[in-house]
């Protein structure tokens, strides 16, 4: 059965089911971002434009992503929000990290369709199709609501610049291969005074991408929280940390910092860190909700990706 995530949260997105003997769904339209970069993206967005449609559903392409099948008419990801009832996406998960951001806060629910294999944040494989289309037209799937975070860049005139993260922010060392020096609060208290490449805040969602990487550990998607993990400390001794996702984090070059700094956020956006900002991390306020379907789980996903009970 369809799960919504709140009713101030999340905009009806198909015609209410009745009963499962009435449910009627009608005129539901899917948008499609594909990354024309990845192998073999031309034959699965047209796979999945023969399924939807086989299904009355309208696909609606993005600019770029219709110029893969020569369609003219493309819409700009933005608008998709306002007219269409969901978002498939097709590609990795990069690909649905620039898709996040593209469609921007709008909350509308998002689809991972993998070319290749499954991701950590997509719905299915591009071999899936058939299913996707028989899901999102039947009602078999959830809604599971990921939390994003909201970081402000604050210059010392006052300037500040808003970023969004489905991942994660990071402050890290810029060209240089020096170690850095830089100070982690926590609700306006200090945290440490951290020595290392860097410091990553990650979501539930990020906890499976960078942060795992730098030794941060695995959380699952309905936790409330996010985690601050710091990149090749100097000391050992510095671990990761879970924090309340209701808890605001501050970041910013030490006093006795010397190497330049870099902001990044999902590995996109990149912003020269100078040593008199700071950078002020929270939870963004709303929820990008991303489409599962029925029989599928975080835990199957993690047995999957990283090989767990296999000899």
């Amino acid at each position: 059965m369809l799960t919504q995530i709140g009713s101030c949260e999340l905009r009806q997105v198909f015609v209410l089911y009745f009963s499962r003997q009435t449910a009627i769904l009608a005129y539901v339209k899917v948008g499609i971002i594909a990354n024309p970069n990845k192998n073999g993206a031309k034959d699965a967005l047209e796979a999945l434009c023969v399924a939807l449609e086989k299904k009355d559903v309208t696909p609606v392409l993005e600019t770029h992503t219709a110029q893969l099948v020569n369609h003219k008419n493309g819409v700009d990801p933005a608008t998709f929000a306002k007219t269409c009832d969901l978002v498939a996406v097709l590609g990795g998960d990069g690909t649905m990290l620039n898709a996040a951001s593209q469609i921007g806060p709008a909350i509308i629910p998002v689809a991972g369709i993998n070319i290749g294999t499954l991701g950590f944040l997509t719905t299915c494989t591009d071999e899936e199709v058939d299913i996707f289309a028989d899901a999102i037209t039947s009602g078999k799937y959830t809604l599971i609501k990921r939390m994003q975070l909201k970081a402000t860049v604050i210059a010392e005139n006052g300037n500040k610049q808003h970023f969004r993260a489905l991942n994660e922010i990071t402050l890290a060392r810029g060209q240089t291969g020096r170690l850095v020096s830089l100070d982690a609060w926590v609700d306006g208290e200090l945290l440490n005074h951290y020595r290392a490449d860097g410091l990553i805040v990650a979501t539930t969602t990020g906890s499976t991408a960078y942060s795992l990487s730098a030794g941060g550990p695995l959380i699952a998607p309905k936790a409330d929280v996010f985690v601050i993990t710091p990149i090749c400390p100097h000391s050992l001794s510095n671990r990761s940390l879970v924090v309340s996702d209701n808890s605001t984090v501050e970041l910013a070059p030490a006093a006795d910092a010397e190497c330049p700094m870099l902001f990044t956020v999902d590995g996109r956006e990149v912003v020269d860190i100078q040593n008199s900002d700071r950078i002020v991390v929270e939870q963004a306020g709303h929820a990008l909700p991303l489409l599962r379907l029925e029989g599928r789980s975080f835990y199957t996903t993690l047995r999957q990706k990283l090989g767990w009970g296999h000899s």
